[in-house]
């Protein structure tokens, strides 16, 4: 089926598209809600079944987030990914053997595939088959709100789809040409492909003027210190900003419930500064969103303390301290002054300790717990829950310290305090 596609909005220019070109250029929602998924990922060897077992539970709650349901989860031991269809043939059988006999309506593989191994696998499946930053990109094509949000997020679908146009065209003998293009000999994937930069170029300039915006908006901020919550997803962020700030700011109990940038100013015992809740980072998250959310990520780059939230109820809460580590550092923020806020100590309490445990017994285990975090982090970790208001007030006096010290340092002679 073919349809007529103007390249942009500002052009007078119209291309021939193929039908399933056009659903990925208008980024139609890849998953719709409850639909049945399989998950499937690879373990490299030498690595222990919990490592895919976490991987895989994280892509299950992507995938809950996108609105699907997990009915069946395969993986495979390999040494290298199969460069054809990612995993071994004889898996990929058993996984066809499977949807042959229950209701499954889409595969979400949790590593990046290629365009190649993308038809391939759909080829061997009969099903649809998106990989984990696919999966990521429609999860924030869904909640992107704001322009900056919706313009970052379709820059970074569009430089998803660049390299992978040759495998996911099944017609590249066809010839294109016409009024526009360089004539017959031009084939249809060199068309597609020189529509798509176009539609890159155009979006980084619109950023760019978007960008320009957000500067003059954050040098209008004025002489405020300014801090930013970061950390991994649904770690609680945006419920922190919220009794910090006394301000009503969107949470939910999903990834990405936060894409834009929100900043708020807070008054501490007369001490004002400005505090910015920031998208939260993920394992594997896809290059092309850390480069299309650099502007809002510069929140971040421009704060002058962070404050890193951590969910210490999660299991692998400390892979996902050593995940914001490494994305801080790509971000050269790493050498920031940085608070360690270990939120949901409510539920970590409930999930580890025994109801009939001794009270004694529990304090000293939660005792030698912040002894070894503040010696982690030189005495800059504290415990919180945010929605037990539990510990706010000590949470409060130690972001006071920290802004006021560098208040006195960037403004000696000048009196910061509100009457």
């Amino acid at each position: 089926m073919l349809i007529y596609l103007p390249i942009s909005e500002s052009e007078n220019s119209i291309t021939f598209v193929n039908h399933t070109y056009y659903t990925l250029i208008e980024k139609k929602k890849q998953i719709k809600e409850n639909v049945n998924a399989i998950l499937a990922g690879w373990l490299p060897q030498g690595k222990t079944e919990a490592l895919i077992t976490e991987y895989l539970d994280e892509l299950s709650f992507l995938a809950e987030t996108a609105g699907a349901n997990e009915v069946k989860r395969f993986y495979q031991k390999l040494e290298h990914p199969d460069s054809k269809t990612f995993l071994g043939k004889g898996k990929l059988e058993e996984i066809k053997k499977y949807i042959d006999t229950h209701q499954v309506d889409i595969v979400i593989f949790d590593d990046e595939l290629t365009g190649s191994q993308l038809a391939n696998i759909e080829e061997v499946l009969k099903r649809k088959v998106i990989d984990r930053s696919d999966l990521i990109l429609d999860i924030f094509a869904s909640r992107a709100k704001t322009s900056q949000a919706k313009v970052q997020v379709e820059l970074a679908q569009y430089q998803y789809i660049l390299p992978r146009l040759k495998g996911m065209w099944k017609h590249l003998e066809r010839q294109g040409g016409g009024i526009g293009s360089r004539g017959p000999g031009e084939t249809e994937i060199e068309t597609d492909r020189r529509i798509i930069k176009d539609k890159i170029s155009l979006l980084r300039k619109r950023l760019l003027e978007i960008d320009k915006q957000s500067f003059t908006q954050r040098k209008e901020r004025g002489e405020f210190i300014r801090v930013s919550l970061v950390g991994y997803t649904n770690v609680g962020k945006s419920t922190l900003m919220q009794v910090l700030s006394k301000s009503e700011v969107f949470a939910e109990n999903k990834l990405f419930a936060t894409l834009d940038t929100t900043t708020r100013k807070v008054v501490f015992e007369r001490t004002p500064f400005l505090l910015s809740d920031t998208v939260g980072f993920i394992r594997k998250l896809p290059h092309h969103l850390v480069e299309s959310f650099k502007s809002t990520l510069d929140e971040v780059r421009e704060a002058d303390i962070l404050l890193h939230v951590v969910d210490i109820s999660h299991p692998q809460y400390e892979d996902q301290i050593a995940v914001v580590k490494n994305t801080l550092h790509d971000l050269k923020a790493d050498e920031k002054p940085t608070i360690i806020i270990f939120n949901k100590m409510d539920l970590y309490e409930k999930n580890t300790f025994d109801e009939w445990l001794e009270p004694e017994v529990k304090e000293d285990l939660l005792n030698q717990l912040k002894k070894h975090w503040n010696h982690e982090t030189q005495g800059n970790a504290i415990f919180v829950s945010a929605t037990e208001k539990m510990n706010i007030d000590d949470l409060r006096k130690v972001i006071l310290d920290k802004v006021r010290e560098i208040y006195a340092i960037r403004y000696p002679y000048k009196d910061i305090f509100y009457e």
